[in-house]
């Protein structure tokens, strides 16, 4: 429930809700969340809050919201092996609005940036990729 005395906005307060739902396994992936409606009625909340609580998990990758249709839980995602042969140096950041696009990927998932000598730089979604280093290259002190 919503605490109207906490100093935690109220809006952080639904996502922890809905983020505890969605991490509990009682909002599964892809499921449709309830409507802003819904959710204003049931909490006691304004729009703006409802609206803010959920700008918030999609800040996280945890929710899609799909105009004309509403929020989702955010789909789960096959995780492709990347080998990382040789020197590399890798890096995290949030991508551009561009990246986004052509990488089919949600508001605040971050972009790991991949660049290694004589290769083109890499731009690979940080939610659905997992680096893997050739261990045999790999200095002694960094195995």
């Amino acid at each position: 429930m919503i605490d109207f005395s906490s100093d935690r906005p109220v809006h952080r307060q639904l996502a922890d809700i809905i983020r505890a739902d969605i991490a509990a396994g009682r909002l599964k992936p892809g499921q449709a969340l309830p409507s802003e409606t819904r959710l204003m009625q049931e909490y006691e909340l304004g729009r703006v809050a409802v609206r803010q609580a959920l700008a918030v998990l999609r800040s996280e990758g945890l929710v899609v919201t799909v105009k004309r249709e509403g929020s989702f839980v955010r789909p789960a995602i096959p995780v492709e092996r990347v080998a990382v042969e040789g020197p590399a140096e890798v890096s995290a950041r949030m991508p551009s609005p561009d990246e986004r696009r052509d990488l089919d990927i949600p508001e605040g998932v971050p972009v790991f940036v991949l660049s290694q000598p004589r290769k083109r730089q890499r731009i690979l979604p940080a939610d659905r990729i997992l680096l893997i280093w050739d261990g045999d290259r790999l200095p002694a002190d960094e195995r």
